[in-house]
């Protein structure tokens, strides 16, 4: 039996490098012949980076400034191709992420995308032809501002002067100045890899859906969506194009500076990782896929990465199994895309009276995993759907 173990991170918990170790491990208590490989995947978000240097990418690093404004070090990956391009990934997660942020509505007002733009900029000076930007795990709710700052865009209020960093003051920008502007983002592919379709803004739109997570409270989250709404006036005046599109509202709004002042395009982020890391060899050469993610519920449905590989997998018939954290989704919703059995590490985690217990589940993630991934295998020959 060949078998692809292919999970999505298990966010707080295990990269997915990690769980796919655990659940190759699983795989071999219940048949220690079969022949596993671990293929880790993202689809746009957090996990990105990772899936690039697993397929041979080169991991970089670069000082940039913090999403609060501090010194960090961020990641980006570089890969000079055979046909002489020169192709980058950045993830929004490295250089303006959560886990740099306070989850405060202060935070959320101040903190911004300067440093991907700075990444940006490091692949343009690498010689990049295409840049993919996973955008994800994001502190900010800017619009991508910051990064086009970092760029060379201007930004002035109604006195000229320049305007400040954070989504917090995008309803003060009255004008932009495009003059400064990097002229090698006219030349360059960016490909914008979205794991939601959120709008920029409006009730489904970044601020509304999103900030509450980055620390915003009621207030904050109007500010945010006011300076939102505002932000793609001023983009469509300067330039003529609506930004307030479905998947602008990823990672805080970031796609609508890029939208309105390069030719950057939005796509599927599993479909961009999938591509970037050789997915469709991997499915040729196997009998069985094994997938995952932290909570596999309703967001799922929505192009998260294992219910896209499993409609990947159904057109190759190939039996697709899934262990998550948490199954929120009826066995007919998994049927649907071709998935035949499931299993969740809150059926072995359990409290002192015996209910099921999160955090030790986020605790003991991988010694979960591991036995969740060999129950679920054990009863494929008859699926079972444990949610």
């Amino acid at each position: 039996m060949r078998v692809l173990v292919a999970p999505d991170k298990f966010k707080g918990s295990l990269t997915a490098t990690e769980a796919a170790a655990a659940m190759a491990e699983g795989v071999l208590r219940v048949y220690p012949e079969a022949v596993v490989t671990q293929f880790p995947i993202a689809d746009g978000g957090e996990g990105t980076l990772e899936t690039a240097v697993n397929a041979g990418y080169e991991l970089r690093s670069a000082t940039v400034t913090g999403p609060l404004g501090q010194e960090i070090i961020a990641h980006w990956a570089l890969l000079v191709a055979a046909d002489g391009s020169v192709r980058a990934v950045i993830e929004t997660a490295q250089a303006s992420g959560l886990a740099a942020s306070a989850r405060t509505p202060e935070g959320a007002l101040c903190a911004h995308s300067y440093g991907c733009g700075e990444l940006v900029l490091r692949a343009l000076d690498a010689g990049a032809t295409e840049i993919v930007i996973g955008l994800g795990g994001s502190a900010m709710t800017d619009g991508g501002s910051g990064a086009l700052l970092a760029l060379g865009l201007g930004l002035f209020d109604a006195h000229g002067d320049p305007v400040g960093l954070g989504g917090g003051q995008l309803a003060d920008v009255v004008s932009v100045d495009a003059s400064g502007l990097d002229p090698r983002l006219e030349k360059v592919r960016i490909r914008l890899a979205v794991d939601v379709g959120n709008p920029l803004s409006g009730p489904d739109g970044s601020a509304a859906v999103f900030a509450p997570q980055k620390g915003a409270d009621a207030s904050a989250v109007a500010v945010l969506e006011a300076g939102l709404r505002h932000w793609s006036g001023v983009l469509r005046r300067a330039t003529g194009r609506d930004v307030n599109v479905p998947g602008a509202g990823a990672a805080g709004g970031f796609p609508a500076a890029f939208l309105a002042f390069t030719p950057a395009v939005l796509e599927p982020g599993f479909r961009r990782v999938a591509e970037l890391s050789g997915l469709a060899a991997q499915l040729d050469a196997v009998d069985l896929v094994i997938t995952g993610e932290g909570s596999l519920d309703a967001q799922s449905f929505e192009g998260k990465a294992p219910i896209a590989l499993a409609e990947v997998a159904r057109v190759r018939n190939l039996p697709v199994l899934v262990v998550a954290g948490r199954v929120a989704a009826t066995p007919e919703e998994l049927e649907r895309y071709g998935i035949t059995g499931a299993a969740q590490l809150l059926d072995f985690a359990r409290g002192p009276s015996g209910t099921p217990d999160p955090a030790d589940a986020m605790a003991n993630a991988a010694l979960y995993l591991r036995s969740a991934t060999a129950q679920v295998l054990a009863g494929a020959l008859k699926p079972t759907v444990r949610v």
